[in-house]
This record gives structure tokens, C-alpha cells and sequence, in this order.
């Protein structure tokens, strides 16, 4: 009954609490069906359940509504490091008419519609057979015309199937992803703005893992922000201790905490159900629980509940690294961290940005970077308490 972290959908057994943020946004989207569109940013910290929250809020909802689930995690371009806007449209279109065609609407002329209407065509050279003359035509997406027809795709599809369906949703989770267009991040963000402010029985909710001390909230939907406060922000929050003690005593009520250990495990979760659901599937039910025991079992988790982290580290410099380091001892303004390393404060303009895309550090209200992940950082003062150095790269050059 316990879900592991990588579960992105979870039966009714598994699913445990959020019965306000559900009813919220279900009757948020519910409103679509009378004309009135929401667009709703779902925040919070990664393991917090945003992307199982969706999959329900889908499960409700698909068999009336044209339902388009969207992880921008899948583009390629993504995970090959080369994300551009295209590849992200591509997704997009994609999913749109896998969605369609799942829920057995025909969208096989908006397929045929798009090939014309996206494409540039060209005489590419010209070949003889018996003496007549066949052009051989090549093509080239132009993509101002594909972002245009992707993204007013959802619309044209209710309106020519609004007897069968209710409304359309665009869930698009991994939003953060968006953050690595860096220079046409701003102009995407304003595009997608446009397209989605000008569809009437189209909603989106846009999902990803962002502290709302993040920039890119504020450059998303900020008073200045593509979308200037235009979308309604949902926040997911952890766990209470309370609920965290009802969640145990319902799943795993034959774990035997003491009243210590029971709150030494809430302090090392953070309230955070995917750290919850590992650390409960790794705890004996044939002992009493002590506070000192708890610890153990968090310090032995430290590189399964910092995987993702640890995984990126490595693909890291050195500089970049360092910069994660020297930020554990105390959170430093700009000036102060590059005084501290020795370079000019320019020269960590790339390797501050990237950081902050991949979710290491972020700027804290006193305009200071700070880490972002304690468990990561538990992890990394664990390496150098073990081993009297952290787990850096070869290279010796901190600006490389």
C-alpha cells in the first residue's frame, strides 16, 4: 500500500490526503464546461505528489473532458541538452493527438491539415522518367506556423466535437524544463500567453518543481510576468507532523515508533510523501523504534532519496560544483561567493543560472544564494565528514 517515489499514478488504496486541493481544483477545471477557462500554476518541492495529483485530477475528468497530459521531461532535445522550442511544439502536438486518438475522436484531417499548413514546400531537384519530368518536392517545418497550429489545436478540436466532449485540459508537468530556452525563455513564455489567454473551452495547468522563492515564478507569472498574476497559483505544501502520524498509523500500522522517533522521522522527511514512502519501506516492524535508530536509517537513505541530485552532480564541472560547496557553509551574495573563489562576479553569471535551472541553489529573501536540497546537502557534508574531501571532479579549474 505504500507507493514508491517513481510511481506517477496511484490507486485509491495509495492515494492519502489532499481531499481540499482536490476538490479545488476540480472545481476550478469544472467551470470549463461553462465557457470560463482557468489557467492554474501547481507548485511545490520535488516528491511533494504534483505529478500523482494531475494523474488523479485526469482519472476524474477523462471520461468527459479531452484530457492532455504533457511531461516535458520526454522531449528529446531535453535530455540531450540541446531543448529548443520546436522539439518542445513537437511534444506537444504529439501528445494532443495521441490524447484524441485515445478517447476516439478523428483528428486524422487536423493531421493532413497541419502537413500543408506547416510546412514550406520546394522543388528540390528533377528527375526524368521516359522523358517526362517528376519534380522531387522537399519540405521544411516552418515553425512559427507549427507553434501557431499546435497550440490553437486543443480549441479547433472541441469546437468540432463539442457533442462529445466538455472541454479540453493541457496538463503540462515538468514546467521547470522551460527554464533551460534561457535567452527565448521570455518570448516563449509571452507566446504561450497569448495562445492560451485567446482559447475559451480550453484549461491549462501548468506543474513543476519550484520553491516560490524561484525567479522563474516570478518571470512566469509575476506582476510583471508573462502572465502577470493572470494564473491562479495552487501550492502543494508537505505533510503535517499530524497527518504524517495518521498516514503511518493507516499504512503501516505495525511500525512501532516512540514518541522521539516518531517526530526524529517527520524532522528527516520534511513532510514530504516521497521521503516518507522510502523511509517507510526500509523500517523493521518486528522492533521498537527509537529516535537513534531513525537516524541511522535516514543517514543509510541519504543515496537513494538524493539520487536524482547526485546523479546530476556528476555531470557537473568542477567550478559548478565548488560554487555548491562553498554555498553549504553560509548563504553569500553574489560579490561574496566570487571574492570567496578568487573570479570576478561576471564570470559566475552561466554557472549561477544553471544551477539554479537544475535546482541546486536559489536566492533566499535576503538576495542570497543558498542551497536548495538539505537532504543533497546532508549527503555532501556525509562524503566529507567520511572521506575529508567532497566528491569533486578531477579538473582543478573552478572558472572551466
Amino acid at each position: 500500500m505504500i507507493p514508491w517515489p517513481t510511481d506517477e499514478e496511484l490507486d485509491e488504496d495509495q492515494f492519502y490526503n489532499r481531499e481540499d486541493t482536490i476538490d479545488l481544483l476540480f472545481n476550478m477545471l469544472n467551470s470549463s464546461q461553462y465557457g470560463s477557462t482557468p489557467s492554474i500554476l501547481l507548485t511545490g518541492v520535488r516528491g511533494i505528489g504534483k505529478t500523482v495529483l494531475m494523474k488523479k485530477i485526469q482519472k476524474m475528468f477523462q471520461k468527459e473532458f479531452l484530457v492532455i497530459y504533457i511531461n516535458l521531461r520526454n522531449v528529446d532535445a531535453y535530455q540531450e541538452k540541446k531543448l529548443d522550442r520546436i522539439s518542445i511544439m513537437k511534444l506537444i502536438y504529439k501528445s494532443i493527438i495521441q490524447s484524441a486518438n485515445d478517447m476516439g475522436l478523428n483528428v486524422k484531417t487536423k493531421q493532413i491539415e497541419k502537413y500543408f499548413k506547416t510546412n514550406n514546400f520546394k522543388i528540390d531537384k528533377i528527375l526524368s522518367y521516359e522523358h517526362f519530368p517528376i519534380p522531387v518536392i522537399t519540405s521544411q517545418t516552418n515553425y512559427p506556423n507549427f507553434a501557431d497550429f499546435v497550440m490553437n489545436l486543443p480549441q479547433k478540436i472541441y469546437e468540432e466535437n463539442n457533442d462529445k466532449i466538455k472541454g479540453v485540459f493541457m496538463f503540462i508537468d515538468e514546467f521547470q524544463v522551460l527554464k533551460e530556452l534561457d535567452t527565448n525563455l521570455n518570448s516563449f513564455l509571452w507566446f504561450l500567453r497569448n495562445n492560451i489567454q485567446s482559447q475559451n473551452n480550453v484549461a491549462y495547468m501548468i506543474s513543476g518543481s519550484m520553491s516560490l522563492n524561484d525567479r522563474f515564478i516570478n518571470q512566469l507569472n509575476g506582476r510583471k510576468g508573462a502572465f502577470g498574476g493572470r494564473m491562479m497559483t495552487v501550492e502543494i505544501e508537505p505533510f503535517t507532523f499530524e497527518t504524517t502520524q495518521n498516514y503511518i498509523k493507516e499504512k503501516m500500522p505495525d511500525l512501532k515508533f516512540t514518541d522521539e522517533a516518531l517526530r526524529r522521522f517527520y524532522k528527516c522527511s520534511q513532510g514530504i510523501p516521497s521521503i516518507i514512502n522510502t523511509m517507510l519501506k526500509v523500517l523493521p516492524t518486528n522492533k521498537t523504534l527509537d529516535k537513534q535508530y531513525i537516524k541511522q536509517v535516514y543517514i543509510k537513505s541519504l543515496p537513494i532519496l538524493a539520487n536524482q541530485d547526485i546523479e546530476e552532480w556528476y555531470n557537473l564541472t568542477k567550478g559548478e560544483q565548488i560554487i555548491i560547496t562553498t554555498l553549504i557553509e553560509k548563504p553569500l551574495k553574489r560579490v561574496e561567493l566570487a571574492e570567496k573563489l578568487g573570479v570576478t562576479t561576471g564570470s559566475l553569471s552561466n554557472q549561477l543560472n544553471k544551477l539554479e535551472n537544475l535546482l541546486f541553489i536559489e536566492i533566499n529573501d535576503e538576495k542570497k544564494y543558498q542551497t536548495c536540497d538539505s537532504i543533497f546537502k546532508l549527503w555532501l557534508k556525509r562524503h566529507y565528514e567520511k572521506y575529508e574531501v567532497y566528491p569533486y571532479k578531477h579538473s582543478l579549474n573552478i572558472t572551466e
